[in-house]
């Protein structure tokens, strides 16, 4: 049975790695055309070739900073101009680590104060591009990537982060609702990106940061491709009756109930 994606336009920042990629990967299978941007065009067009390779889609990318307003309109009026129009926006730029450190006292404001910007303002800064052009379709879909560091202490920057995206997230879904637009939140826990990977092989990756990091119901780190499973039912039609909250994708935290 369809999807309901076939012939949708999807922009998902920071597509060029990680689960951006996966996103965009699962998103040109369901037949989106899909917008990769990243702030560095080699990532975005090695990203570009495998999915062309892997699905035979073309896919669109734009380099662009989040961060940066006159760099996100240009984004915008590129992919409106591209691909006729934006039904679906995935958020997910940012800049890892949150925070060099695990203590409160490593939490520099000038690191803030820029991780701030590129994730929360820098989501709002997209949605508030790309609204227009949704409103006046009459549908949309906006998912915004966070972590489940907005639930448990992680570290100052990635905790203020992560809960500062699900507040925006509410409060712009209460708002785009009645124009058709639903806005989700989906929280990724220990995932195996290209990130994961590469701290893996550093001595700060001991064993008791890995037993915790997979310290989850389903005993193992999530792989990528599982996060952009439930992105991609977000981004669908059938996700109509989910707006305004968020899904945890962790494999799910033992012994917490969340009401």
């Amino acid at each position: 049975m369809s999807n309901g994606l076939d012939g949708k336009r999807a922009i998902v920042t920071g597509g060029g790695t990680g689960i951006g990629y996966a996103v965009a990967l699962e998103l040109a299978r369901a037949n989106v055309s899909v917008a990769i941007t990243s702030r560095r065009a080699e990532v975005l067009e090695k990203a570009a070739a495998t999915i062309r390779a892997e699905v035979g889609a073309e896919v669109l990318t734009v380099v662009a900073d989040t961060g940066d307003d006159e760099s996100v309109a240009n984004l915008v009026a590129t992919v409106n101009r591209e691909l006729g129009g934006i039904d679906i926006l995935v958020n997910n730029a940012a800049e890892q680590p949150a925070q060099h450190g695990s203590s409160y006292t490593d939490a520099t404001d000038e690191w803030f104060q820029r991780q701030i910007n590129v994730k929360v303002i820098g989501y709002l800064r997209t949605i508030r591009a790309v609204a227009p052009t949704m409103i006046a379709s009459g549908w949309g879909r906006i998912i915004n990537i966070s972590g489940t560091g907005s639930r448990q202490t992680v570290s100052v920057i990635g905790s203020v982060r992560n809960a500062s995206v699900t507040a925006l997230t509410k409060n712009v879904a209460d708002e785009l609702g009645p124009h058709g637009i639903n806005v989700t939140v989906v929280h990724p826990g220990a995932t195996r990106t290209e990130r994961y990977e590469e701290l893996q092989r550093t001595s700060a990756f001991s064993e008791s940061v890995r037993a915790r990091l997979s310290d989850n119901v389903i005993g193992r780190v999530v792989e990528p491709e599982e996060v952009a499973w439930v992105v991609a039912f977000l981004a669908s039609p059938r996700s109509v009756a989910i707006t305004g909250d968020g899904i945890v994708a962790g494999g799910g935290v033992p012994g917490f109930i969340y009401y």
